[in-house]
């Protein structure tokens, strides 16, 4: 029964993590801006910071796969 929970709490906190870090990255590729203030250069520069996370997520999937 405490495996069981325990496997509960372990997926929604992470989740939880998978989130914050989701809103975090988004923050910083903003730089803090709230998106209808930013310009057209600020929101390629911060579609181009996403895309560059999403990469080095991926890298580090496939790095703890080989691992």
């Amino acid at each position: 029964m405490d495996r069981i929970i325990q496997m509960i709490l372990n997926k929604l906190l992470g989740r939880l993590v998978n989130t914050a870090v989701n809103k975090g990255v988004d923050y910083a590729a903003r730089r803090g801006k709230a998106p209808d203030q930013m310009t057209a250069a600020d929101h390629d520069q911060a579609r181009q910071a996403k895309e560059m996370t999403k990469r080095a997520r991926q890298a580090a999937k496939l790095a703890r796969r080989i691992r």
